[in-house]
């Protein structure tokens, strides 16, 4: 439909006058009042749910096209750099096997496709391994590779195709999995058996990308509201009609979203229905399904709770206003309420996850803005329980890194988990609780001659307005990098829903670092790096937290002569959008290039319209702009209602058409306002994913042109474009 409208009426227009002239939105003015403050949107036309209006979609491809145009130019740069990104990758190559049962489970990757390949390989020795020296056989004599699911056929299609949850059932017969064809998140679960590959059953439809097996013929699985927003909880037998399905839970507030996840023990599964600030678990046991959900912890404003399972014992990571960075409680099977505490709170040390095995937890916590990972012995199944003492420290080496816990077996004495940093490609570890050895199980390959030695990672605090100390990560080639001021800088923020950006290596980034440019993350409040008292202190009426400490942490760069205001390149993405538009707004001098991606810019009028998706769960990271208060707060800083006429630096700004979380026309319309209200002649480009939704295209080579394509933006707007020949 889409490339029916757009055909026909660009027919009608001159294309090339098109290309050499930024669009020009129409202008129909649109009043909205609300505490007696009038606002005028005269762009709010290009809003359309369903997508089909030919004058908007023409506006969207105009924009496309004049982006091609100002970047054809640069066209040698972008194909050098995507071959860059694209050498470095290892294409054919498999993932670190996973052992379930008499199998080890993995994804391939093969030259030249786009997607992944699922398999299994039966092992030689049918006992559970419990060793870091477990390994898949490999060679002429190992079993042979079974290939259950091939994403590329699957993808040839679609436009657009993802793979949500991929589960096999206990007894290994039969795999579910959840595909996604538009990129509006909502999926369907198909069920095939596992060596045949066939069908079973009819697909589940129009559900979430989650899902859990309740034994070996059943499913649990989510469905969304009008809103998209997820609220019933359904048993799916198979072999049966979707219709027949029975409703497990159904939830009626609209400020609350529910999700499930089996025990480690893969005893329970637990159904969780939260809001921002509080959540309640329910529990169901799989082997009595039809005694339906248990209440495990109630509703209670202000209290989150999370629960995993050993033996006859419950543990819950418990967050309240008391203990905002979380406490870790036991209680029994049989008496949910006589809690005994295993982990007090502590106001410098934030609970993050937990994990559960036979004899051991693991704990990832997080100080000082760094995560780690601290491992305690159980006693035996039966005893009681009580607080833990002589945790030991798994130890690692960068100043700042990412790690996250990965594929461990419940009745393991070995914990997985994957390292890396700025400067480090991820590694996954087997890691021996009971001797403390650990066996890097696979390293992800980076060709075209990377040496690790060759860069260096730092860690800054920059000194926010208020005092406060806000940590920074920081990644560099030595050899290329002079630090007097003139280096070219690339800075990342985030800043929302108590996200921890944590420095991890990307590969294509490197395409940034040889050619002499900083890379640099600010860890501002309103993420959850520092604990939950940073995540509070910016949101809701201390919003504004975010942006001044993104603000503080390029001044700080500035003034340590890491960059300098011309030189200086800033990114980030939907909420951290969000931050690339205030900032713009307020400090459009401190930055050369800004590149804002699938961005929230439209705070206001989004907040107040509860039928955009996932508008009402909102309201508790935001605030409701239907409150005063709140309202001439968010207006203060709302991307699109404080664009004024100032000059702007370059910007580049992305969107996705079936984008579920920030509508495409929140994007659309920045861009139209500024093009109208801005003084300067610099760079605006808008380029929109017709076929695509929050997480852009879905093949892993086309989000590489992305990286390329942003990558080249920069270098143009520095003045950085080598000369052909």
């Amino acid at each position: 439909m889409a490339a029916t409208a757009t055909d026909s009426i660009s027919a009608k227009i001159d294309c090339a006058q098109q290309q050499r002239n930024p669009p020009v939105a129409k202008k129909v003015k649109h009043e909205m009042e609300m505490f007696g403050d009038v606002r005028i949107d005269n762009y709010y036309w290009l809003r359309d749910d369903s997508r089909s209006n030919p004058e908007m979609l023409s506006y969207l491809e105009q924009e496309n096209s004049y982006t091609d145009y100002v970047m054809s130019g640069t066209k040698h740069l972008e194909d050098e750099i995507y071959a860059e990104i694209r050498g470095r990758i290892k294409e054919d190559d498999i993932s670190a096997p996973v052992r379930k049962g008499p199998y080890y489970y993995y994804k391939r990757t093969l030259e030249g496709k786009e997607y992944k390949t699922h398999c299994r390989r039966l092992a030689v020795n049918i006992g559970d391994v419990s060793s870091v020296d477990d390994v898949m056989p490999t060679g002429p004599d190992a079993p042979p590779e079974h290939v259950i699911l091939d994403e590329n056929l699957k993808a040839k299609e679609h436009k657009y195709y993802s793979i949500g949850a991929f589960k096999t059932s206990p007894n290994h017969k039969l795999v579910a999995y959840a595909e996604d064809t538009k990129g509006d998140e909502i999926y369907t679960i198909h069920v095939m058996d596992a060596e045949t590959r066939l069908p079973v059953g009819e697909p589940l439809v129009s559900v979430v990308g989650y899902f859990e097996w309740v034994g070996d013929e059943a499913l649990m699985y989510i469905t969304r509201d009008e809103i998209l927003r997820p609220y019933k909880v359904w048993l799916h037998k198979l072999g049966t009609n979707q219709s027949t399905d029975s409703c497990l839970y159904h939830e009626k507030d609209d400020m609350f979203f529910v999700d499930l996840v089996t025990s480690e023990s893969k005893k329970y599964i637990f159904v969780g229905s939260e809001s921002k600030t509080t959540k309640s678990i329910f529990y169901l046991d799989i082997s009595k399904p039809e005694k339906g959900l248990m209440v495990l912890t109630p509703r209670l404003e202000g209290i989150d709770t999370s629960v995993s399972h050993r033996g006859n014992h419950f543990f819950i990571k418990k967050r309240s206003a008391d203990t905002f960075n979380s406490e870790l409680l036991a209680c029994p099977l049989d008496d949910v309420n006589a809690t005994v505490t295993l982990l007090p709170h502590r106001e410098s040390v934030k609970i993050q996850h937990v994990t559960l095995f036979s004899d051991h937890l693991v704990v990832y916590e997080r100080e000082d803005g760094l995560p780690r990972v601290i491992y305690y012995s159980l006693p035996p199944v039966g005893e009681p329980l009580h607080t833990l003492q002589g945790g030991r420290n798994v130890d690692f080496i960068d100043p700042v890194y990412s790690v996250e816990p990965v594929g461990s077996r419940f009745s393991s004495s070995i914990l997985r988990f994957e390292y890396s940093s700025l400067r480090t490609p991820p590694s996954t570890y087997d890691y021996d609780m009971n001797t403390g050895v650990s066996v890097v199980k696979k390293i992800e390959t980076v060709l075209g001659g990377f040496d690790a030695s060759k860069y260096v990672t730092r860690r800054e605090w920059a000194v926010a307005k208020d005092g406060t100390h806000v940590p920074m990560s920081i990644v560099y080639r030595k050899d290329l990098v002079k630090l007097d001021g003139t280096d070219p800088l690339y800075l990342y923020g985030y800043g929302s829903y108590e996200e921890c950006i944590d420095p991890n290596f990307k590969s294509s980034r490197l395409s940034l670092l040889d050619r002499g440019f900083i890379y640099a993350i600010a860890h501002i409040r309103g993420g959850g790096e520092m604990g939950r008292k940073w995540y509070e202190n910016g949101k809701y009426l201390q919003k504004k937290n975010t942006f001044t400490d993104f603000i503080d942490c390029a001044e700080y760069l500035i003034e340590k002569k890491y960059c300098s205001k011309e030189k200086l390149c800033i990114n980030g993405g939907s909420a951290g959008g969000l931050l690339m538009g205030a900032v713009l707004n307020m400090r459009p001098d401190l930055f050369k290039a800004v590149v804002a991606r699938v961005p929230f810019f439209d705070v206001v009028t989004t907040m107040l319209d509860p039928t955009i998706p996932l508008t009402t769960a909102e309201w508790e990271e935001w605030g409701d702009p239907r409150k005063e208060e709140y309202y001439f707060y968010m207006k203060s800083y709302s991307p699109l209602d404080n664009v004024k006429a100032q000059n702007y630096p370059a910007i580049l700004i992305t969107g996705g058409l079936n984008d579920p979380r920030v509508q495409y026309f929140e994007p659309a319309k920045f861009v139209a306002k500024l093009r109208e209200m801005k003084t300067d002649d610099n760079v605006l480009l808008f380029k929109c994913e017709m076929g695509a939704g929050h997480f852009s295209k879905s093949g892993r080579f086309e989000k590489l042109q992305e990286d390329a394509f942003t990558y080249t933006f920069i270098l143009k707007m520095l003045n950085m474009v080598p000369a052909l020949g």
